[in-house]
């Protein structure tokens, strides 16, 4: 019951911030907005990427048992290291960004808000790597709901009633928020367990004794992650350093408009089932059991989850392509901004129907498996497709949601093909497979008719002005079909979903 009250708090958190970030968007101009929330955000991103993801992945993987201090200890070097690469990262980008960005009002104040917020929640990672590793789920939901909660009511209260000279200054604020109740949620879960000051431990290796302050193996896999990890950033946020290269300010806003449509369903559905996929993958594969039937149970757990979310992922690759054409004109007059309309945001938000599965797939395949090799041929399609797409197909800001895309896929198939190779070479080939990844032909038959009648709605409405009212016709098609398909998945399927309740509780 604990976790269904976490999920639904986390749901409402996201759809009210949603509403709000529609207030945003109306607020702020488009040379504002794509500031803050590309430019900015990818400071900020950069920030807490390399000073944090090495020793979160490396706990995570720590197959022996170590000393608490030592752990604890590991766990401070974020704060430690972090915080000075905050400020040097801070004074580097304001150095150099073009004269057209660093001339806007409070630039420079509000790159020193966005580092200070960066310093506050890396002060907050050792008490989140503890909760993590105490399974507590439910404290990191309240401290995310809380902190994108604050971060959103406070931008736009200083967007509301600030001049527009103080713009960039609020959305700052809104960060510096952000990290204050991520700090404070965490504190109030641990703080009072947690010191930030390295503690000796006293070693005794085949009877020779010596001080220690980190576990040296855990030291050495928390280097590898992290260099491992600057690859995977430029993976994840490749997009953002591209557009700040390849658009002028102004259309980066309406990119950011687009993206932040586009990845709401990233941020509500698959961002918390891969980080629920990536602890229970790691705690239950990299743990040694002294039995091999053990062992064989563990995989199999392991594989059917992998296989069940694959399964519901494929369900939603259905889901956009029978209702993503018909509906989508009418969505994004329904929630872009007028000017936005004029921008590349309608396209980018049409390449997202692909985006979104290949997102998917690709994040929960990666928490069975990472490869940094993988990682760095897929930036290398990623770099060479959006250029391409750019400079020489004039697809725009678009070709970087496709050379996204490409990335994705990449990596996603590579990362199918070791899970392949992981489970025959433990004796269970036929444990995972591409069957298990499709619907039941039923399923994919009434989706194939829902999509026919859809598109026959759409056509015959096209000359209907864009609205609900005028729509309504086409909007009932689209929930009775929408009906129809969950209802045959549920007549059809319900069995199969039985996995998912793993994840829940953990």
């Amino acid at each position: 019951m604990a976790g269904r009250k976490e999920v639904f708090l986390q749901l409402f958190s996201r759809l009210f911030t949603f509403v709000l970030n529609q207030a945003l968007v109306r607020l702020a101009t488009p040379q504002t907005f794509g500031t803050a929330t590309v430019q900015f955000e990818l400071l900020l991103s950069t920030t807490l990427f390399l000073s944090r993801e090495g020793v979160r992945t490396a706990l995570l993987r720590q197959q022996k048992s170590v000393a608490p201090d030592l752990v604890r200890n590991i766990s401070l070097l974020p704060a430690y290291v972090g915080v000075p690469i905050a400020f040097a990262l801070a004074v580097l980008y304001s150095a150099t960004s073009v004269p057209a960005v660093r001339a806007q009002p409070y630039f420079h104040l509000s790159v020193s808000v966005y580092a200070l917020a960066a310093a506050i929640e890396l002060a907050a990672e050792p008490l989140y790597i503890r909760a993590q590793n105490e399974l507590r789920v439910d404290v990191r939901v309240r401290a995310e709901g809380a902190a994108v909660f604050s971060k959103t009511l406070v931008t736009f209260v200083g967007l509301a009633f600030m001049s527009h000279e103080w713009a960039l200054m609020a959305f700052a604020a809104g960060q510096a928020a952000y990290a204050l109740a991520t700090f404070t949620i965490f504190w109030k879960y641990d703080g009072r367990l947690t010191r930030y000051i390295l503690r000796r431990v006293i070693l005794d290796e085949h009877g020779h004794k010596r001080n220690a302050y980190f576990d040296t193996e855990l030291l050495h896999l928390s280097r590898a992650m992290t260099a491992q990890s600057v690859v995977k950033h430029f993976l994840t946020e490749g997009d953002k350093f591209l557009i700040s290269r390849l658009s002028p300010l102004a259309d980066q806003g309406g990119y950011a408009v687009a993206s932040n449509y586009g990845s709401l369903i990233a941020r509500i559905v698959f961002q918390p089932i891969e980080e629920s996929s990536r602890i229970f993958f790691s705690k239950s594969l990299t743990a040694r059991s002294s039995s091999k039937e053990n062992d064989k149970d563990a995989l199999d757990t392991a594989a059917h989850l992998l296989s069940t979310v694959l399964l519901l992922f494929t369900h939603f690759l259905l889901l956009l392509v029978t209702f993503g054409p018909p509906y989508l004109s009418l969505a994004t007059s329904l929630v872009l901004p007028p000017r936005y309309l004029q921008t590349s945001a309608p396209n980018i938000l049409r390449a997202y129907r692909f985006y979104l599965p290949a997102m998917a797939y690709n994040g929960i395949l990666e928490a069975f498996f990472a490869s940094s090799r993988m990682m760095a041929g897929a930036s290398v399609s990623l770099v060479v497709t959006a250029i391409a797409g750019s400079r020489f197909l004039e697809m725009g800001d678009t070709a970087l949601v496709w050379a996204n895309t490409v990335s994705m896929a990449v990596r996603a198939l590579y990362a199918w093909g070791f899970v392949r190779r992981y489970c025959a070479s433990r004796g269970r080939p036929a444990l995972i497979g591409w069957n298990a990844l499709l619907p039941p032909f039923k399923v994919v038959l009434v989706f194939a008719a829902a999509a026919v009648c859809t598109r026959w709605s759409a056509a015959a409405n096209s000359n209907v002005r864009l609205s609900v009212t005028s729509q309504k016709g086409h909007i009932a098609m689209g929930g009775v079909c929408l009906v129809a398909c969950l209802i045959a998945c549920y007549a059809f399927e319900r069995h199969r979903f039985g996995m998912v309740a793993v994840l829940r509780r953990r």
